[in-house]
């Protein structure tokens, strides 16, 4: 191995060295603690730590870095206190994470490192956000992502390399490639002659190295980093290495034909650098015996001072309150809005109002948003010159910019976790899912890094998904689906649903105020079907409020959405029957007070949505009131949802399929009790 010193001084040998053999002997130290069962698991990087070391060294400590499993060098060139990182690979409550998380899947805002989730590709799209935000910003900065050579399989790979290359983005994706995806060999991941080669496919430059010689590792990242500033573009960079234990520790390496081990024990990172000091004679073997005793005592100080750590007391009350993030400008003078409530929505008089359609109130809202928060980004397909697939945005482009109006490529995964990135640096963002049928393929993100990033190590994600939804338009299985249900089940997540236009402009400005992810479902069928008196001024409806729309002694139909309208119309048509409307507007938090209110007002329950009967809303709703409020009731409570089947094209098959075709049948069932 081949060592080139000629661009380092002697101070900055001798502290990589010390960097680079840092993470191996707390690995030495972590691999007995697991034998002894003081530790559950341990991902090891042996034989890699000069691409982690390497990469934290050639970047400022305020630049973030999205690391792997086995990038332990990231944190410990960072200066995280070991006995923190102790603290948290034992699951104790003063780590990182509080006992939530394991191993390395944390962050840290104070030393600008996002962990990784177990599904391994997001943390590349993170990355993209961060670059953007660092572009917008006009700071001379670079984020920076691993992979693995499994990794670029996953089409989280393709989309975050996509989107960098399009928008010019300052970011350094980082390929470790150690031959194996656990046990699977790379001939059995890919076919081309080398990773970097994908480089020029995204029309981005690569670089393939040795991933074990840290000075090589330095001196490319260093480059490379001065590279993405200088011309604003990304950058590839395959580092070849190997890893000398099992992906984890039970997993071994049978699998490793002895004669690789062999081989790549004779490139080992730590060795071969040590060796190359002392050849040099920058540093005396008993210089090297004195600092490998001086790091073995600072870890066994470290971990002393983690073993006195307080047990865990379980605080169910902790748990819960950590899941959402709590604004920040509740008090503040700086930032001023006016939230409605139930009476002042309903009557609307003490505000200038005009009669809006829902899809005007939608762009009012954002509109005024925009101009808020000057931090706030706006992503999505077609939404810049074209204005979106429902026009939502037509004009924006033209008030604030193609910067903070972004036409995204067709890549949902990678646009979610680029708003989450985005997050880290302060900024709002705000994307559309052209349809919310489409959000499948950005599934993973939301559900596993946007709901439980706060709860797992306190950064919030101050995200706003907005989400054309809903049938009666004839657009058939894949433009017409009501799948809010998917959501509600994910704590972390906020749902809201407005059915009027007062409702939808305020909610949408609470959700964009709101520094946790919210997902925004908006009726396409009720865009420029319903209109109402909505105020001028820019106000909040709150999140987690249900509204009374109609007073009724009969029975009480909890609806949202298009429900609201189907409930007024029949109770127009059918003035025999006193009906109570109750709109829940958000789906995640429930109002359960308001639900409670609506059970006692009637004793009857009538259950409507749009969406499937089977895991739909209703259900959860059906249970809690049958668990809280048995006594109130005068009848079984009623559901009424959808056929469950996909939504169909034909209108008269949608029509069959819609709930509202048998809201009639469940009323007259619902009155007979």
């Amino acid at each position: 191995m081949l060592f080139t010193k000629d661009k380092f001084s002697n101070e900055e040998l001798l502290a990589v060295y010390k960097k680079l053999l840092l993470p191996r002997l707390i690995e030495k130290k972590m691999l007995i603690l697991l034998r002894q069962g003081k530790i559950s698991k341990w991902f090891s990087g042996i034989g890699q730590e000069a691409i982690a070391v390497g990469a934290a060294h050639s970047l400022q400590d305020d630049e973030w870095i999205m690391p792997m499993h086995r990038n332990l060098g990231v944190f410990t060139s960072r200066n995280m206190p070991l006995s923190k990182l102790f603290m948290q690979w034992q699951g104790n409550k003063d780590g990182y994470t509080k006992g939530r998380e394991r191993s390395f899947h944390f962050g840290t805002k104070e030393h600008h490192i996002c962990g990784m989730i177990s599904h391994l590709g997001p943390q590349m799209a993170i990355a993209d956000g961060v670059a953007l935000a660092y572009k917008l910003k006009r700071e001379n900065k670079v984020s920076l992502a691993f992979t693995g050579d499994g990794g670029t399989s996953e089409g989280d790979f393709h989309e975050a390399l996509n989107v960098a290359a399009v928008w010019d983005l300052p970011v350094i994706f980082i390929i470790e490639n150690n031959g194996y995806g656990l046990s699977t060999p790379v001939n059995e991941q890919y076919r081309c002659e080398s990773l970097v080669d994908k480089a020029k496919g995204y029309g981005m430059e690569g670089v393939r190295i040795d991933g074990n010689n840290i000075l090589t590792v330095i001196d490319t990242i260093k480059g490379v980093r001065e590279y993405c500033i200088a011309q604003q573009k990304p950058y590839l960079i395959e580092c070849m290495t190997f890893r000398m234990r099992g992906h984890e520790e039970a997993s071994g390496i049978d699998y490793v034909p002895k004669e690789m081990l062999l081989e790549w024990e004779k490139k080992d990172p730590v060795a071969n650098f040590e060796q190359f000091l002392l050849d040099e004679k920058i540093l005396t073997v008993d210089e090297v015996t004195a600092i490998h005793e001086e790091i073995k005592n600072h870890i066994e100080s470290e971990l002393q001072i983690a073993y006195r750590a307080e047990p865990l007391i379980i605080n169910t009350q902790a748990e819960l309150n950590d899941v959402y993030a709590l604004r920040q400008d509740a008090g503040s003078e700086k930032f001023e809005v006016r939230v409605i409530d139930n009476s002042e929505a309903t009557s609307g008089m003490q505000y200038s109002t005009k009669e809006k359609r829902m899809i005007d109130a939608i762009k009012e809202g954002l509109h005024q948003s925009m101009q808020q928060h000057s931090n706030l980004i706006l992503m999505g397909q077609d939404i810049a010159e074209y204005g979106g697939a429902f026009k939502i945005t037509e004009g924006f482009v033209n008030d604030f910019g193609k910067e903070r109006v972004r036409n995204t490529p067709l890549c949902e995964s990678a646009i979610v976790g680029s708003a989450l990135g985005l997050s880290l640096e302060g900024f709002k963002s705000m994307m559309e899912m052209q349809f919310a049928d489409f959000v499948t393929v950005g599934f993973n993100q939301i559900i596993n890094n946007l709901a439980k990033i706060h709860y797992r190590w306190g950064q919030n994600a101050d995200v706003v998904i907005r989400m054309p939804t809903g049938g009666g338009v004839g657009a058939g299985p894949f433009h017409s689906q009501s799948n809010e249900a998917w959501f509600v089940h994910t704590p972390g997540l906020k749902v809201v649903y407005p059915s009027a236009p007062i409702d939808a402009k305020g909610l949408l400005i609470a959700a964009i105020n709101d520094p946790n992810p919210v997902l925004y479902f908006e009726h396409k069928a009720l865009y420029r079907s319903v209109s109402g008196e909505v105020p001028d001024e820019y106000y909040e409806i709150e999140i987690g409020k249900a509204k009374h729309v109609q007073s009724g002694e009969d029975i009480s139909i909890i609806t949202y959405g298009a429900g609201v309208h189907w409930a007024l119309d029949y109770s127009k048509q059918n003035t025999d029957i006193s009906v109570d409307i109750l709109d829940l507007r958000t789906l995640l938090p429930l109002d359960y007070e308001a639900i409670k209110t609506a059970v006692a007002r009637t004793g009857k329950v009538l259950l409507l949505h749009e969406d499937t009967l089977i895991g739909g809303i209703g259900g959860e709703i059906s249970a809690w009131i049958n668990e809280h409020c048995f006594e109130l009731l005068d009848a079984p409570v009623i559901r009424c949802a959808s056929l469950d089947s996909p939504i169909p094209f034909n209108i008269e098959l949608e029509k069959n399929f819609m709930a509202k075709s048998r809201l009639n049948e469940c009323v007259k069932k619902l009155m007979a009790y």
